[in-house]
């Protein structure tokens, strides 16, 4: 699986950085922790074994995108284990979307997960992960005493590939 996200200025990433790792310490959860990965926004996942043509395409929408703020507002729930902090969905993170969405989805054996086409995206900042009902009481006591709304700056963009994850291209905007 391959997968296009953004990314975001120090001063958000710290501050988000910072949620995931108190959810982990007062829940021990520490699957977000123990993967490293960096806080950020999944705008496209799909399969493909055309690796070539993927980078190509997403070079392209590349050339399409800039850095902009974002509005950081919400704290949501994917039932039964995933807690997130969710964005306004403007017309920036909406138009960067579709770029890419445009851009992948003519690849002849592509496979675009649907809930990473347009009208189906839900932009989400996950905080924590694969926990139990108990943990998620936790991680939203945790979030409730700590979120409030703000602003951040998308300032990367990367293209990686999972199982394992790594990057294949990242770019500053």
């Amino acid at each position: 699986m391959y997968l296009i996200s953004i990314y975001f200025d120090e001063k958000t990433t710290k501050r988000i950085q910072g949620y995931i790792d108190n959810i982990a310490k007062k829940t021990g959860n520490t699957f977000m922790t123990n993967g490293n990965v960096l806080p950020h926004i999944t705008i496209s996942a799909f399969e493909t074994q055309n690796e070539s043509e993927a980078i190509d395409k997403f070079q392209n929408g590349i050339k399409k995108i800039k850095s902009e703020n974002i509005q950081l507002v919400s704290v949501g729930m994917f039932l039964p284990y995933v807690i997130y902090i969710t964005p306004v969905l403007n017309e920036y993170l909406y138009e960067l979307q579709c770029v890419f969405y445009e851009e992948i989805k003519n690849i002849n054996d592509i496979k675009i997960r649907s809930n990473y086409t347009p009208f189906n995206w839900l932009p989400h900042i996950t905080v924590g992960k694969k926990l139990s009902t108990e943990e998620m009481k936790i991680a939203f006591n945790v979030m409730q005493n700590q979120f409030g709304a703000f602003e951040g700056k998308v300032t990367k963009i990367g293209l990686a590939k999972t199982n394992p994850y790594y990057d294949i291209i990242t770019y500053e905007l």
